[in-house]
This record gives C-alpha cells, sequence and structure tokens, in this order.
C-alpha cells in the first residue's frame, strides 16, 4: 500500500510529465534505480512500484515505458508472463524492458519473442544500462549483442570485465541487425556510430576508440550527412530503419546538411 500512496502523491505533483514506471519488489534496490533514473531522466516522472498491480494508479497518464525487473526467474515463468500481460493490459502504449540477472542469449531471444522492447542485465555499468533506456524511449530496441554479431563487427575489441555490452536497434518488420547497409560507411565511422547508439558521450567515443573529441565530433557529422539526419539519435535511428530514409543517396562528398 506505501508504494501506491507514494506513487499518487507524485502523481499529483507532476501530471504533466511523461511517465516511466520502475517495478522492482526490493526496496533498496528500487530506491537506488528511482534516485539514478530520475537525475537522469529528468524530462520524465519517474515512478517506483513494488508489483505491476499497482499500476492501475497510473490509468490517466501517459506512461511511455514500465522496467521490470525479474531477478533471476526465467522469462518463461508463470509469474513473469503474468506480470508481463498485467503491464500490456493496464499501460497498451508503453515499451516494456526487464531488467534480469541473466545476459545469456536464449533470455534475450525469449524476452523478445514476448515483446520486450529493452533488455537490461545486471551486470551493464549504469551509464551502458542508461543508454539503453532512452534507445528504448526513443522508438529502438537495447539487447546485448549475440558473440557471433560481435566478431563480424570490423576491430571489434571484446567487452572488458564489466561486462560492456553493444546494443543494435531492430526493425519491427525485418529484425534489422548492425551489419545491415553499413557499406557507405568507413570502418572508422561504422565503429562511432556503434558507440552512438550506446547513448556515449563524444568524450567517452574518443577515449574508447583512441581518438581526439574533434574528430570524434568531425565522424559524427560525416554519419549525420550520410543518414541525412539533424541529430545524433536520428542518425541511429534512420540508419537502422527505424526512420524514412531522406536522402540515402546524399553525395557523401557534399557540404554540411542544412537543417529543413
Amino acid at each position: 500500500m506505501d508504494d501506491i500512496t507514494n506513487s499518487s502523491k507524485r502523481l499529483d505533483g507532476s501530471l504533466h510529465f511523461p511517465v516511466l514506471v520502475i517495478v522492482e519488489p526490493l526496496l533498496l534496490p528500487r530506491t537506488c534505480i528511482l534516485n539514478v533514473l530520475r537525475r537522469e531522466l529528468a524530462e520524465f516522472e519517474i515512478l517506483d512500484m513494488a508489483t505491476v498491480e499497482s499500476l492501475d494508479s497510473t490509468s490517466t497518464r501517459d506512461v511511455r515505458l514500465v522496467v521490470l525487473s525479474i531477478a533471476d526467474k526465467p522469462i518463461d515463468d508463470p509469474s513473469v508472463e503474468g506480470s508481463l500481460a498485467f503491464v500490456a493490459e493496464c499501460c497498451p502504449n508503453a515499451a516494456v524492458a526487464v531488467l534480469s540477472n541473466h545476459d545469456d542469449e536464449p533470455t534475450v531471444q525469449a524476452a523478445m519473442q514476448r515483446g520486450v522492447r529493452g533488455f537490461l542485465s545486471t551486470s551493464l555499468p549504469i551509464e551502458i544500462a542508461i543508454a539503453g533506456l532512452r534507445l528504448v524511449l526513443v522508438g529502438g530496441v537495447y539487447r546485448p549483442l549475440p558473440v557471433a554479431g560481435m566478431n563480424r563487427i570490423p576491430d571489434f575489441e571484446a567487452p572488458d570485465a564489466r561486462g560492456l555490452a553493444r546494443a543494435y536497434l531492430v526493425n519491427e518488420g525485418a529484425g534489422v541487425t548492425i551489419e545491415r547497409s553499413v557499406t557507405d560507411l568507413t570502418p572508422r565511422e561504422q565503429q562511432v556510430l556503434a558507440e552512438l547508439e550506446l547513448g556515449l558521450p563524444n568524450k567517452l567515443i574518443a577515449a574508447k576508440l583512441n581518438l581526439s573529441e574533434s574528430t570524434v565530433k568531425m565522424h559524427i557529422q560525416h554519419i549525420m550527412r550520410k543518414c541525412a539526419a539533424h541529430n545524433r539519435t536520428e542518425a541511429v535511428l534512420r540508419w537502422r530503419g527505424r526512420l524514412p530514409a531522406q536522402g540515402r543517396d546524399h553525395d557523401p562528398g557534399a557540404g554540411p546538411m542544412q537543417k529543413t
């Protein structure tokens, strides 16, 4: 009852914000996640709940994303499937992400098959988890890239001990992966694009790829021009097929794209 009361109080104070809900049964991790999300996603009203049943209190709100913590439970556990069904019923317009203690491919695939748009492992660094949520919130799909997919990326280096996971966006109809239509980008631009998908800032991209920030900015400008995009997010989504291409035939040698 307490988490319903607390959620209701927050609802009264921020009715104009779109809503992101975190569902985590344990109070301490729920509070920690809540504090991080409120700091990193200030444009959303972040609500925390112990169970999905509390979603009834959001019936009049614009819920954009529900993050469901499932801990060690498998995706096909009856309680997990019941929770996913309840979320779909209460918040039909919301995307769903799961927070799991597992990151194996069968678990990820099972989640994707059930309509989950974000799969976050508890082994992820917090900045990568936030980047994954941002991708889901702008219409993408976040999931760990299979090992086989990693091996096909030019000059790919294995993740470090923290379990840094690369991600890719998936086209709803075609299941587009990271290797789709990258022939127009240079190998270095492909690497920068992969980091853009994680939502990393220029400084971190530069450090990871051993480049200067000015060189990273130059590569991003080239990527945006080739994707006919106005910003980084649009470039990622357009390249992965989520947005219609507007100028895929644009001359790569032309000057900077003008905003319309």
